[in-house]
Formats: structure tokens, sequence, C-alpha cells
């Protein structure tokens, strides 16, 4: 598998997941990224992994809060 550049972003602003199972007891995998096309038609989509069962699920990347430090 090649992997393939985007110069639209640096990151991807989309996470893939293989999800099986529903609910509090479905377990997600990452298994890839995608980003907006310049048009903002669509998505490049590049997969580390394709899955047989369960279902892919895209999710936007959400910026994660600061640590706080103990006191």
């Amino acid at each position: 598998m090649t992997k393939q550049t985007n110069s639209n972003a640096t990151k991807p602003t989309h996470r893939l997941y293989r999800v099986e199972g529903t609910g509090k007891s479905a377990k997600w995998t990452e298994i890839g990224a995608a980003w907006p096309n310049k048009d903002g038609e669509g998505f490049s989509i590049t997969c580390g992994a394709v899955p047989l069962q369960g279902r892919i699920v895209m999710r936007k990347v959400k910026a994660r809060a600061p640590k706080q430090e103990a006191a």
C-alpha cells in the first residue's frame, strides 16, 4: 500500500473506524483517515485496513482539551 499525501491539509479532518456491535458494548478500531477535497464535494480517504465484518464509521476529529495538573 502506498501512502498518499494530501496538499489540502496536513492533518486529517475525520477518522475512519471499524465498528462491531452496538451501544456501549461496540468495539471501535481506527482504520484510516479522511481529508476534504478542495472543491468541498467529497473526501480523500486512506485506509490501513478494510474490514470484512462490522461497519465503517467516519467521525470528525475533535480537539482534545488540555490536561489539567493535579493540585
